[in-house]
């Protein structure tokens, strides 16, 4: 017999590695659990043990996987105390400061001490992470947002300190209503905003791991064990062993990867892979952690567990796609370190600016309008609009059986103009299948199938276990096989009975002597269908043909639809003969097909048409697909595939079916479209509001933007921008 494309199916695996680029040692103070990484949601190259600031960006780290049972965000918490502790503090500076003149309870030289005494918790105690992290992005030579709120807020309370003790150095110019004018308010309100602000942020930012929890909350805590003397108890998840016997009860969760060896059962595998029909599982197979047992009770062996199972690997695979950078986020993140200077030569054009030649005290104005000019145009809003849009897409895409590797995957997939598939397994099952028996006289049906069937006992191949397990389900009486012999890649031989059996292509009949012209025509039409036929010669003559297919996937002609719909060009690519090739293509509507192409075809097809300038996505699932696969624009692998195969792609279907492409090119759409929303608007934001807090737009409209203002706007852009990227969790699809 000559096997077919088939490779040997196996439980989908994502990629288990992860590099900790720039890694710290632990300490032995550190608050996290042993082996928790952080990472920096704008920078995932950045990687350490323990939690603390991004040396970038100044954003706070973040666990690199949430943990199930993890407490609330420790930066939430500090935040939140230090914004509730000192908010009565700013009220009061706030009030003093617009009415206190009015009310006369005070000096005003008595005023601005007492403004001073009430800002300074404020602004030493609230606002010093705000100031450590300006101080750390000048020391790392990466400006960012906290560069100019460290800025603004130290500028307006120093100057404001300074005008409080030692008031004699200013001109009389700066004197007003019998001091010299101060800010503290100005300092109070914007740290206060500030907090405010992030505390908002860090809320939304949880929001985009609850992808990644409700995964983990999938597995089952505990697993109930069978113990060689045969006695069982339940034991925490943490504690299998690969190999152990594990009883699943009806009702129960599988707790991890592995083999069914008593009972059968439907199991639930929806959670996983999205299919809502139960799926039977019999002894010998395949069993993954997570899924629901519904019916009756099993016996399994244990194969993967803890970081090897398939649901931790998806979870690896979500959490790499969100801590991704997308090529979009490299520009903005570009164009903030440059933009972040181009603010700070703003804000001192707009202070001497204003201090030379606007109205007097010129140079109050001057400093208000530079501290308003640094707090607006914080880039936070510009370095969140990438990222956010990328977490929840990636969470989103894995609720619908899609796992992005990264993010240049999302962004990309949307730019696909053709698609290349292999057939075995990616647009059939890629699992033999009996299909029917044609006698020749003499012979019944049931004979043929049963004399085959008998024979191919002792064949380990999958069309010879694609025809013993026919001949089972029809309830024939098979016989052991004598004297089994293989021929290797044209059929087998044996004794059944006492007669003398070959089973297998034209060559074999030929060296066995064996007239097939009786049934050529036959055996052409099922070629011509796409089948691998059989001969089955009985005492060297004729006795029948058996057909065995690779049925295609129910779901497979609707995907095709779905992508012919959305302008993309399929191009068929398969190791199997050019007849089946072509009969499966035509049954799918595949105009272009390639048949007999070894993986270095593969490869070279798509890079042929990359040369024409086309954008190629690859679909398949067998090791022999893993150079094209790494080589396409987006290589796409099948989740029931092999492990080479998902390690050379970046997206990952979890149940093999085709439709996942056109689900997650919509996605791709979205979320671009998404990050495009989030750029423009950071920009116009910016772009609007420099001018504005700069005072260009005084001298026609006497128009000035408070500093207080100011920071409320920048905190409510970011706010802006999460939200609008966690609209994506609820985008129509398809």
């Amino acid at each position: 017999m000559n096997p077919p494309d088939t490779p040997t199916p196996s439980q989908p695996h994502g990629p288990a590695q992860h590099h900790d680029h720039g890694a710290q040692p632990p300490s032995a103070q550190a608050p996290a659990a042993p082996g928790t990484i952080y990472t920096c949601p704008m920078h995932p190259e950045i990687r350490q043990y323990l939690p603390g600031s991004c040396p970038k960006c100044g954003m706070t780290l973040e666990p690199l996987i949430p943990e199930l049972t993890e407490e609330e965000n420790p930066e939430l918490v500090d935040f939140r105390r230090r914004f509730w502790w000192t908010l009565p503090l700013t009220a009061v500076v706030t009030f003093l400061a617009m009415f206190g003149h009015q009310l006369g309870w005070f000096d005003m030289a008595m005023q601005s001490w007492l403004e001073l005494v009430l800002t300074l918790p404020i602004a030493l105690w609230a606002g010093w992470p705000f100031i450590v992290r300006g101080v750390q992005s000048v020391a790392q030579r990466s400006p960012n947002m906290w560069t100019l709120i460290g800025l603004g807020t130290s500028a307006a309370f120093a100057y404001s300190v300074v005008a409080t003790v030692m008031p004699q150095v200013f001109p009389a110019s700066f004197v007003s209503m019998g001091r010299v004018a101060v800010y503290f308010e100005a300092a109070a309100v914007i740290i206060s905003l500030t907090l405010l602000g992030q505390i908002l942020e860090l809320k939304a930012r949880s929001q985009t791991s609850a992808a990644i929890k409700s995964l983990l909350g999938l597995a089952p805590k505990t697993a109930r064990r069978i113990a060689p003397d045969g006695s069982e108890e339940d034991i925490p998840l943490a504690h299998v062993h690969v190999g152990d016997r594990l009883r699943v009860r009806p009702g129960e969760k599988v707790p991890v990867d592995g083999v069914v060896e008593e009972g059968s059962s439907a199991l639930d595998e929806s959670m996983l892979t999205g299919e809502p029909l139960p799926v039977t599982k019999r002894v010998g197979d395949k069993l993954i952690g997570a899924t629901l047992n519904t019916s009756g009770a099993l016996v399994m062996r244990s194969e993967h567990v803890g970081a090897a199972t398939v649901l931790a690997q998806i979870v690896q695979m979500v959490a790499q796609a969100q801590r991704s950078r997308a090529p979009m986020q490299r520009m903005a993140d570009t164009v903030a370190g440059y933009f972040v200077m181009a603010v700070v030569a703003a804000a001192l054009l707009t202070f001497f600016g204003w201090g030379l030649f606007g109205p007097q005290p010129s140079w109050v104005y001057g400093l208000i309008n530079a501290v308003a000019v640094l707090i607006i145009a914080c880039p936070c809003a510009l370095g969140l609009a990438t990222p956010m849009s990328i977490m929840v897409a990636s969470g989103r895409g894995a609720t619908h059986g899609v796992l992005f590797r990264d993010a240049a995957a999302i962004e990309n997939l949307r730019k696909i103009d053709t698609l290349i598939v292999d057939k075995t397994g990616t647009l059939t099952e890629g699992r033999p299948a009996f299909e029917r028996a044609v006698a020749a006289a003499g012979f019944s049906e049931d004979d043929v199938l049963r004399l085959a069937a008998s024979l191919d006992q002792g064949s380990e191949h999958p069309l010879a276990a694609a025809i013993v397990k026919a001949a089972h389900e029809r309830g024939l009486p098979l016989t052991a096989p004598e004297h089994f012999d293989s021929a290797s890649g044209i059929g087998v031989r044996g004794i059944v009975s006492g007669q003398a059996l070959a089973l297998g292509n034209a060559v074999l009949m030929q060296q066995s002597g064996v007239d097939v012209a009786p049934l050529a025509a036959q055996a052409e039409a099922l070629r011509s269908q796409g089948a691998s036929v059989m001969h089955l010669a009985v005492n060297r003559h004729l006795a029948g043909l058996l057909a065995v297919s690779d049925p295609i996937k129910a779901s497979t002609p609707e995907a095709l639809s779905a992508l012919r719909a959305a302008g993309l060009r399929v191009v068929m690519a398969t190791g199997d003969g050019l007849t089946t090739a072509r009969a499966v293509a035509q049954r799918l509507g595949i105009d272009e097909v390639h048949g007999e192409v070894k993986p270095a075809d593969k490869l070279a097809l798509v890079e042929r048409l990359q040369k024409e300038g086309r954008t190629v996505a690859m679909a398949g699932d067998g090791i022999n697909d893993a150079p094209a696969l790494a080589r396409a624009d987006v290589g796409i692998a099948m989740g029931t595939g092999t492990d080479v195969a998902m390690n050379s792609a970046q997206l990952t279907l979890v149940k093999g079916d085709l439709r996942g492409i056109a689900t997650a090119r919509a996605l791709s759409v979205a979320t671009v479209a998404n990050m495009k929303q989030n750029l423009a608007f950071a920009f116009v934001y910016n772009s609007l509001g420099i001018p504005l807090a700069a005072g260009l737009l005084y001298p026609f409209t006497g128009w000035l933007l408070s500093p207080m203002v100011a920071a409320l706007a920048m905190s409510l852009s970011s706010v802006s921008v999460i939200s609008n990227a966690l609209r994506l969790r609820r985008a129509k699809l398809l």
